[in-house]
Formats: structure tokens, sequence, C-alpha cells
């Protein structure tokens, strides 16, 4: 189970640069205005999705800072948003390479920022959510891009297997 996370966190490592790159080649308007994602346009998602990553990294590890609203602006600039992104993607290489594989059986206790009732739950669904919850809303901001007339954004798991994670089909 510890080799999937790790696979996982690698490739997510590897779908946010593209999408990063991609929103790199937006004008600062198109980047930030409203296109009708969840969370409106794609620097807001972006945004979000480091958010909420920062959330269950602390819930996860006990380290890190936790904003307690979901659609925070962490970072105004695209550049630092990305440095940002990129630490946070190492964070979760630097978890999953260092989980026990009895630790995805593990309990964790949280109180999610909607509602606050305390969840219990076993850190493996929880981090396969993780990695779901960021394929979400990436494909929103890819949405975002082609609406925009931007070349669509090779996102695929399977790319990435036979490119960059090779090292995984074995």
């Amino acid at each position: 189970m510890q080799r999937h996370f790790q696979m996982l966190a690698d490739y997510n490592r590897w779908a946010n640069n593209r999408i990063y790159q991609a929103c790199a080649a937006l004008s600062d308007s198109d980047y930030r205005a409203d296109r009708g994602a969840f969370f409106g346009s794609a620097h807001r998602t972006l945004n979000h999705l480091l958010v909420a990553d920062r959330i269950w990294l602390r819930r996860i590890a006990g380290t890190g800072t936790a904003p307690m609203e979901l659609n925070v602006i962490l970072f105004e600039s695209l550049t630092d948003l990305r440095g940002a992104r990129q630490a946070e993607d190492e964070r979760f290489i630097q978890l999953t390479g260092s989980l026990e594989p009895d630790a995805f059986s593990r309990i964790v206790t949280y109180t999610p920022v909607t509602v606050p009732t305390p969840v219990t739950e076993p850190l493996g669904p929880m981090l396969a959510h993780v990695f779901n919850h960021q394929t979400h809303h990436r494909g929103q901001v890819h949405a975002i891009l082609t609406s925009l007339g931007q070349p669509s954004v090779v996102l695929d798991m399977i790319a990435f297997l036979r490119t960059d994670g090779k090292q995984w089909m074995s």
C-alpha cells in the first residue's frame, strides 16, 4: 500500500507542475477571472488546493500551518503560490515515503473545517481522498484553461506512468 501512495504523491507533483506551467501562460486577468468553477478562478482554485493540503497534512502529520477556511487566498502571486505548492508536494512525497506498512490503518480523529463535529477515519482512505481531491480541482483548472482557448494539458496518470513515472510500473 505504501508504494501505491508514494506513486500517487509523485503523480500529484507531476500533475501540479503541469497545471501551474499552463496557468503561467495565462494573462493575469484570465488567471484571476471567475470562470464558474467551484472556487471561481484558476487562482482561487489553486489557492484552495494548497489550503486543503495544508489542512490535511496538519491532521495527518501534526505539523505545518492549517488555515481555518477553505477559500483563503494564501498567495496573491502565482510565482509564490507555485513555490508553496512545490514545497507541499514534497511534504506529501516525504510523508508517504516515511509511513510504516501498518500506518495506513492508523485511526486519525479531527474536526472538519466545514462541520464542527469530530470525525474518525483510517489514514489509508484519508490519503486516497486527498489525492482524489487534488485531481478533482485540477480538472476544474483544466476546464478553465481550455475554456480560455489554451491547449489541453495532459494530466492522465497513465501518461505520467509512461513518461516521468516509469519507476512505478515495475
